[in-house]
């Protein structure tokens, strides 16, 4: 099993040390990437990847190692600590570039056996839009199986976090990389998921866009194929 996780800051604060502690009790290979530091760029809104193909972004040669690296992994962890109630800007403009992934255009196949993971703390409040705001794209990508978590842990750096609050942040991970690792090769779309597979179906059947609708075409997913079933 291969775990991926995207910190949405470079520091090593409470969201990155919760994240480095899960993909160790998860106990497999690991790669990591910390934003902005291994992509920083803002989508330009140019349509390049919408309209031509990914490989026409202008940021295309530095995210492709981060893309190729989620296409890899089975689990793919997000992280990003509370900024003024959502994802920090790294994190957000990285989501960003990722659009044309999305359901309603070109999802990867991949994705649909994948499981995610997003995590989030804040001093206070945040935590679930802030999740809300990373599992909106592991949602659209298709990854069927998505855990969220989030933490008050009441303090601006790891090393003040209570023993308290440590404790509680040990037992849940330990469960949560349990339940990740009972579901390794297991999961699969539940209703949700397809019955938004199928809208977007509808779409590319009759859409607007025509490489979307010859990549729907070429996977034979306006037909009777299916992205979750070999």
């Amino acid at each position: 099993m291969k775990t991926l996780i995207i910190n949405g800051q470079n520091h090593h604060g409470s969201t990155y040390h919760i994240g480095k502690e899960l993909a160790d009790k998860i106990g497999s290979e690991t790669k990591e990437f910390f934003l902005p530091k291994d992509f920083g760029e803002f989508c330009l809104g140019c349509t390049g990847c919408f309209v031509k193909g990914e490989e026409h972004c202008p940021h295309y040669e530095k995210l492709k190692p981060i893309v190729e690296a989620i296409d890899e992994a089975d689990v793919v962890i997000l992280t990003s600590p509370v900024y003024v109630m959502h994802a920090t800007g790294p994190m957000k403009a990285f989501l960003d570039h990722l659009g044309y992934r999305w359901m309603v255009h070109r999802p990867e196949k991949k994705m649909f056996k994948k499981q995610g993971v997003c995590i989030s703390t804040a001093a206070g409040a945040g935590m679930k839009s802030t999740n809300k705001d990373m599992s909106d794209s592991l949602f659209n990508w298709g990854i069927p199986k998505i855990y969220k978590y989030g933490m008050a842990v009441a303090a601006t750096g790891w090393e003040e976090v209570s023993e308290k609050k440590l404790v509680k942040i040990h037992k849940d991970m330990d469960r949560l990389a349990a339940d990740i690792k009972n579901n390794h090769g297991k999961v699969k779309p539940g209703m949700k998921l397809k019955g938004w597979f199928m809208i977007c179906r509808m779409v590319q059947k009759n859409g607007y866009n025509p490489l979307d609708m010859d990549y729907w075409k070429q996977n034979g997913w306006t037909e009777g194929t299916r992205p979750w079933k070999d």
